[in-house]
């Protein structure tokens, strides 16, 4: 599972990182490797609730994040 993490800066100066493929998982952070960061560690939780749930393959699965 490949997952795209985008970054933008607020007007504010805070940075937001959106991780692609799964709606809803973005976080604030103070600089940009604070919002990726958040955003890889909400993905991950967002990811281990889903195979609780039975929705993911519970067969071995590599997770990697690609910032763009």
């Amino acid at each position: 599972m490949r997952l795209t993490i985008e970054t933008e800066r607020e007007q504010d100066g805070r940075w937001i990182a959106e991780v692609i493929g799964l709606p809803g998982v973005m976080k604030y952070g103070q600089t940009r490797t604070d919002a990726i960061g958040k955003a890889e560690a909400l993905a991950l939780r967002v990811l281990a609730e889903r195979i609780e749930a039975g929705e993911e393959p519970l067969e071995s699965i590599e997770i990697r994040f690609t910032v763009a």
